[in-house]
């Protein structure tokens, strides 16, 4: 075990876990993204629809730590480049991937090791360390859509059809995370009391 990490939420439910349960945990990750893939709504001005995509991603990530969380969104890449239906509004091919939204959808890899590995320090636990975890690890997802963005808008435009659209709901989805993450391990630490009541 790495040094100061700690255990995982999935860690913790799954205390017995075996290369099949981290399978399914990994397989679940990717399907939960592509589910909430499917909450989109396209703006007239920006080819980037806004999508439930970003809180899956950073909710699985934090509760599989970074490696799951992290192959999680590989393995979602993958089901999209093979053609399942998986990105927003069911979009998939290689050819989505390598258009304008496709620097997003990379970044939720990057994303989902780094709120992952923050989970593995403890970040996870409360709500400050999930505000500014969840914060940082939604900026990478910025880094990588905006510059690939760039392949295809001038800079100037970038922001307008990229970035500036998606502030509120990343600020609600980050409020989400900050109930949810602190609530689960308070749950989770009450099951655990009580089994060694």
């Amino acid at each position: 075990m790495q040094a100061n990490r700690v255990l995982t939420l999935s860690d913790n439910i799954f205390s017995k876990a075996s290369v099949l349960t981290d399978i399914m945990l990994i397989v679940a990750g990717s399907l939960i993204t592509a589910v909430f893939a499917q909450i989109s709504i396209y703006l007239p001005f920006s080819p980037v629809p806004i999508t439930g995509q970003t809180l899956a991603v950073l909710l699985v990530g934090a509760v599989l730590g970074s490696r799951k969380g992290a192959i999680s969104q590989i393995l979602y890449l993958i089901e999209g480049a093979i053609g399942l239906p998986v990105f927003a509004s069911g979009h998939s091919t290689l050819a989505y991937i390598l258009g304008p939204t496709g620097g997003y959808l990379i970044g939720f890899v990057f994303a989902a090791f780094l709120i992952g590995w923050f989970s593995e320090h403890g970040w996870d636990r409360k709500n400050s360390t999930v505000a500014i975890a969840a914060f940082l690890s939604n900026i990478v997802i910025y880094i990588f859509g905006l510059a690939w963005l760039s392949r295809f808008f001038l800079l100037k435009k970038i922001l307008t059809i990229g970035f500036y659209p998606f502030i509120l709901g990343d600020i609600l989805k980050i409020v989400l995370l900050i109930i949810l993450l602190p609530s689960c391990w308070k749950f989770v630490s009450s099951i655990s009391r009580m089994k060694r009541v």
